[in-house]
């Protein structure tokens, strides 16, 4: 029932929300969710709505348990002051970011852009974020329930920061989040941070690596971009494992342009930014085997980009996928998207005889 009024109404809201900016609809939304986070009486209205409670989905990864398995990908909760509302809205999870070690105001805007044909987002956004600082303010705060769930930092590099020294510019949002989070993700994957993406060479992502895991008692992942060559993401697979991360996040926005709905000159009018949504999927997808086939089970892989269905979601975890994040599935899906895909994946878990979620991880071999 709810799904069917779901389904029904909600075209119509992101038709009427989609008359205003996206930044400035987001920043309505955002508010509008952390005020469930904040209201006792309307998170527990929200939990008991939208969360989910199958004992099928819990998993524990990386030594983390986690309720159910798609999580919010960073981006949505730029400053941590959220982390109370995701657990009641069905996430499993959820990612705060990223965060810098000093505060930005990010890019020029405007800097977020819709591309409703191909159901996407374009954005270069620049990590526009309060600094590690405040935002470990916000993450020490009580997180009430009904539903808790992990919280992860998403780090990245201040811009104003050179490169020759992101080493210490990464420790210093390591040594203020990592105490407070769940687990720590390193960003050095978006494509709006000059430099940044170059930090996926392996000569210069080990020393990063090793020193947030130097500050940090907390799992530690990295966050891949899906335009790495395929040796590029064989190397950062074998030094995840070198290094004994946690896992990999595959994959971030894509520069890519190919293959769209919405008129190329358009999209070329949007200027540059970094892809997310439906058209990621295959060769997010892509990704997520690869990794899979060179280091699955020595580290977990968390797959993000263009999931749209339980379809979708189940296949990532027949490929490989300990985890899953959403958020531009998240905009087009509406509030019960995420209950859709948990149900849905809930029911192959059982359909395919499977005893848990966990044993469906990587399975796509055995799976008719």
């Amino acid at each position: 029932m709810l799904n069917r009024i779901n389904g029904a109404i909600y075209p119509i809201l992101l038709r009427l929300m989609f008359r205003l900016s996206p930044e400035r609809i987001h920043a309505i939304a955002f508010r509008a969710i952390g005020l469930v986070g904040r209201a006792p009486i309307l998170r527990g209205l929200a939990a008991q709505v939208l969360a989910t409670h199958d004992p099928v989905l819990r998993q524990r990864v990386f030594g983390v348990d986690f309720p159910a398995p798609l999580g919010l990908a960073a981006g949505f909760d730029k400053s941590a002051s959220a982390v109370n509302a995701w657990g009641q809205f069905g996430f499993g999870y959820a990612e705060i970011g990223t965060i810098t070690g000093q505060a930005q105001p990010g890019n020029p805007t405007p800097r977020l852009f819709r591309l409703p044909a191909d159901r996407a987002l374009v954005n270069r956004m620049g990590f526009n974020n309060p600094g590690s600082g405040e935002a470990a303010r916000h993450l020490a705060a009580l997180r009430p329930g009904p539903v808790s769930v992990p919280i992860g930092a998403n780090i990245g590099k201040t811009k104003v920061v050179p490169v020759e020294d992101a080493v210490d510019d990464y420790r210093v949002s390591a040594r203020a989040l990592g105490p407070l989070a769940d687990f720590v993700v390193v960003n050095v994957s978006s494509p709006n941070t000059p430099g940044l993406r170059d930090l996926q060479a392996v000569d210069s992502l080990r020393p990063i690596l090793t020193a947030v895991q130097e500050e940090v008692t907390v799992p530690v992942l990295v966050k891949i971009a899906p335009d790495l060559a395929d040796p590029d993401i064989d190397a950062v697979a074998d030094l995840a494992v070198e290094l004994g991360l946690a896992g990999i996040v595959a994959t971030n926005t894509t520069i890519e342009r190919s293959g769209l709905q919405t008129p190329a000159d358009d999209v070329a009018a949007l200027g540059a930014g970094g892809l997310s949504g439906a058209p990621l999927a295959d060769r997010s997808l892509a990704v997520l085997r690869r990794l899979h086939a060179r280091v699955g089970g020595q580290v977990a892989l968390v797959s993000v980009g263009g999931i749209e269905t339980a379809d979708q979601a189940w296949e990532r975890i027949l490929a490989g996928a300990d985890l899953l994040q959403g958020y531009t599935g998240f905009i087009y899906g509406g509030p019960l998207w995420v209950k859709e895909i948990h149900d849905g994946i809930a029911e192959r878990v059982r359909a395919g005889g499977f005893a848990s979620l966990a044993d469906a991880v990587g399975s796509a071999d055995s799976w008719p």
